[in-house]
């Protein structure tokens, strides 16, 4: 079996850029009999170029990543979005708590999935954007891929784990395949920080290796099974089918991704799973889920992750008296509006100690935010009113030059598609279109 590790297409050199001497191919290979390795990336395989425009192609072939937040609930309005628009805004209750972060994000009023029904079961397309007739009903949706996806489908074969989606609770999933099938997602810290970092005995790892070449096994037979049944059933039936071959040519992508990353050591990180066991409190809890997309990120376990972040109680909080749903759903009591806004507080405090961790990681003497798109939303705008207009959407790191606040119509909003395509371009994906996009988020340069 040839373990050769897949690496990201190298981005065509600007003609402007002179290329001096031999330059060694990335294609080169270390062989020693029936396996090859391939070369990281060497100096030696970028083209020697003058000052400035050599460090900058060395810059754009370092990873890109990605990670989508979801937090359900909406936000309260006045204390997330300032009056003014652009880089010079008045920081408001809960952007204060990101303040030394500022120039690192973006906080966009305006923004919202436009047509969608003002339902909490809308968070089912937060990340696909699907048009509105696939979300009018909670018990029949019909989704589109969701935005971790589609990039998996690119890149997620460069890292041990394709993409990561994790859930705090058991809600809506948040990430879909091709076929509008809901992606599994994983709910346990420990197990997760297993998966990622703990490597097993060479006896483990046998049997690892045959479970999966069984798996496989059992995955031709029950494909030639349905080709088999196939042949007798009407239209609707086969589509159904066809559902099911999606998901088993996907398992068959993860077994053989498995296979090749199976012999090879896991990263070493200065934790334990014993860490992530347990938590005091679900604010604790959160800070452990960060912290463990921090450490996937740093080392390049997966480049794509998605978080849902779940409803919370008051337990262990001193100054929460009633749960978060109870709050969220204010009518505008003064008193709800408060222990909703210290639910939150202690949500963006997270959320800015997640950037710190990330502008902390040095990756070739960059902060890992700088080649980290990170996308923080609510499927809801205002729970009280189960609003899925005026979503409260902060957009952080990737390379961006952040112009601060970007206003938009409260009232006529912005697709938030637009930004998926925005984000899906600066990834290098060429696409012109998303789910329900009308073009790309122009007002987002790179920096």
């Amino acid at each position: 079996m040839d373990f050769a590790m897949t690496t990201a297409p190298r981005p065509p050199v600007p003609s402007s850029l002179r290329l001096f001497g031999r330059r060694l191919d990335r294609r080169t290979f270390l062989r020693a009999g029936a396996v090859s390795l391939s070369l990281p990336l060497l100096d030696a395989m970028l083209p020697a170029v003058v000052g400035a425009e050599s460090k900058a192609l060395a810059q754009a072939l370092q990873p890109q990543r990605m990670v989508l937040l979801h937090r359900p609930l909406g936000t309260y309005h006045p204390f997330l979005f300032p009056e003014k628009a652009g880089p010079d805004y008045e920081a408001t209750r809960f952007l204060k708590l990101l303040e030394p972060h500022r120039g690192r994000f973006t906080v966009i009023s305006g923004m919202g999935h436009v047509g969608y029904p003002n339902s909490h079961h809308t968070e089912s397309a937060i990340f696909t954007g699907v048009a509105p007739e696939g979300i009018k009903r909670a018990d029949d949706i019909h989704n589109s891929v969701s935005l971790d996806q589609f990039v998996a489908r690119r890149i997620g074969a460069q890292t041990r784990v394709p993409h990561l989606v994790l859930n705090t609770a058991n809600c809506a999933s948040l990430s879909w395949n091709e076929k509008g099938v809901p992606t599994p997602f994983e709910r346990n810290r420990a197990q997760v920080f297993r998966r990622l970092f703990l490597d097993g005995t060479p006896e483990e790892i046998a049997r690892e290796v045959k479970r999966l070449e069984t798996g496989q096994s059992i995955l031709d037979g029950v494909r030639g099974q349905l080709k088999s049944l196939s042949r007798e059933l009407g239209g609707a039936d086969r589509d159904r089918l066809d559902l099911l071959a999606n998901s088993i040519r996907e398992a068959e992508g993860f077994l053989q991704q498995d296979q090749a990353w199976a012999a090879k050591p896991k990263p070493k990180v200065a934790a334990t799973a014993k860490e992530f066991d347990q938590a005091e409190h679900w604010v604790a809890a959160q800070q452990q889920w960060f912290t463990l997309v921090q450490l996937a990120l740093q080392t390049d376990s997966t480049r794509l992750v998605v978080l849902g972040l779940g409803e919370h109680n008051q337990n262990g909080q001193p100054d929460l008296a009633i749960g978060h749903h109870d709050a969220s759903h204010h009518g505008k009591d003064p008193a709800k509006i408060e222990q909703l806004a210290r639910y939150e507080e202690k949500e963006y405090r997270n959320f800015a100690g997640f950037l710190d961790q990330l502008v902390a990681a040095n990756e070739n003497g960059r902060p890992l935010l700088d080649r980290t798109q990170i996308l923080f939303v609510s499927n809801l705008g205002d729970a009280s009113a189960h609003s899925s207009d005026n979503l409260p959407v902060i957009f952080a790191g990737g390379g961006f030059k952040h112009p601060g606040h970007l206003a938009f119509d409260r009232k006529k909003n912005t697709p938030m598609s637009n930004l998926f395509v925005r984000m899906l371009q600066h990834a290098g994906i060429e696409t012109d279109r998303f789910g329900s996009s009308t073009g790309a988020l122009s007002e987002l340069k790179s920096a």
